[in-house]
This record gives structure tokens, C-alpha cells and sequence, in this order.
């Protein structure tokens, strides 16, 4: 139940396993991994949270971790049920996403600010009612030659970036962590020295 004093940490997606593996879904490939470290399980959560949720406490600081059941285009119709029936303020929450207009494999931490063409994020704002919570960005880099930016979101990597995109995520599992831990300017910080 609502307490007030937790994290919100929300992985875009598009759910099912038709998109697993793809660039939109690195957010959820985030999320799983801080459960699987913390050997918690999502549950679907009630009908209104549009999500699948799971609450836990990580190193003596409550989260709630969740991932969407709605599309990344639509992600704000599950991420401002979700932060208003967990009592849980906007500057707290940080949504994990694929970023394009960031080179592959690196990470951003930011707080506030536009959706930057990401229609994901232009759905949390409009959910959330603010542009004032934080992101993790994952750079996927940009599509080449004439594929589409939502051809190259909706593939998967290609075999000689899976292995540095899933060191990247591990990476930013742990600015998750760091999130939840030491809160956002800290985890801003930390990307920075991931990215020198």
C-alpha cells in the first residue's frame, strides 16, 4: 500500500515477446536485471497501474519497480497511475529508456527538461503532469543509411553490438541503483564517469 517515502523506477517497453530484444525495450532489460539481482518477481499490478510491479526494499530504501503493460508511445497512461497510487513525487520517479539521439552504448542521467522527440517521455509528462522527474537514457545511436528512426527502435542489435549493449545495461542497472541509493544528482554524476 501507499506509504510515501519510496523510488519509482519505471523500464519502457513494448510488451511482448515480439519486441524482447529490441532497442525500444532496453529499459525493461534494465528493470529485470535489478530484479534478478535482488531476487524479486514482477506481479501484474491492479487493473487501473496498467503495469506489472513489484515493491521491495533496496539497501534499506523502498522501491517500486515497474514495467508498463501499455506501449512506449503510451507509457504516461501507466506511469502517472502508478506514481499517484504509490504516493510517490515526481522528482522521485526515473523512467529508463533508448534514447537515439545519443551515440550507442552511452548513458545520460537527466532531470527535467523536454521529451526531446522520445514519445515515451512526451507521454510521462502528460501522465505525470510535469517534465520534473528524472531519466536514464541509453544511447542506441542513430539508424544508418535509410532506415527509419521507428524501423531502427523496433529491431534488435545486430550480433557485434550485443555485447557492449549488454554491458552498457549492466552499467546502467547499476545508475538504478545509485538512483535508489544516493538519489538522482549522484547517479548523474556516476553516468558522467561511465561516459569519460
Amino acid at each position: 500500500m501507499p506509504d510515501g517515502d519510496r523510488r519509482l523506477v519505471v523500464g519502457l517497453r513494448n510488451p511482448g515477446d515480439r519486441y524482447e530484444g529490441t532497442r525500444h525495450n532496453v529499459g525493461a532489460a534494465v528493470v529485470d536485471i535489478l530484479l534478478s539481482r535482488h531476487g524479486a518477481k514482477l506481479k501484474r499490478g491492479r487493473r487501473s497501474l496498467r503495469s506489472e510491479v513489484a515493491e521491495l526494499s533496496m539497501h534499506g530504501h523502498g522501491v517500486v519497480m515497474a514495467l508498463p503493460n501499455t506501449f512506449v508511445n503510451n507509457s504516461g497512461e501507466a506511469i502517472g497511475p502508478l506514481a499517484r497510487y504509490y504516493d510517490i513525487d515526481p522528482a522521485e520517479v526515473l523512467i529508463v529508456y533508448d534514447d537515439i539521439d545519443l551515440p550507442f552504448a552511452k548513458l545520460r542521467v537527466r532531470f527535467g527538461g523536454s521529451a526531446g522527440g522520445q514519445n515515451g517521455i512526451k507521454s510521462a509528462i502528460a501522465g505525470l503532469g510535469t517534465q520534473d522527474f528524472w531519466r536514464l537514457k541509453i544511447g542506441v545511436g542513430r539508424p544508418r543509411g535509410r532506415t527509419s528512426p521507428a524501423a531502427h527502435v523496433l529491431a534488435r542489435f545486430p550480433k557485434n553490438q550485443r555485447e557492449e549493449i549488454g554491458v552498457t545495461i549492466e552499467h546502467a542497472a547499476d545508475l538504478a541503483e545509485t538512483f535508489i541509493t544516493d538519489g538522482g544528482d549522484t547517479a548523474r554524476q556516476r553516468a558522467g564517469e561511465l561516459n569519460t
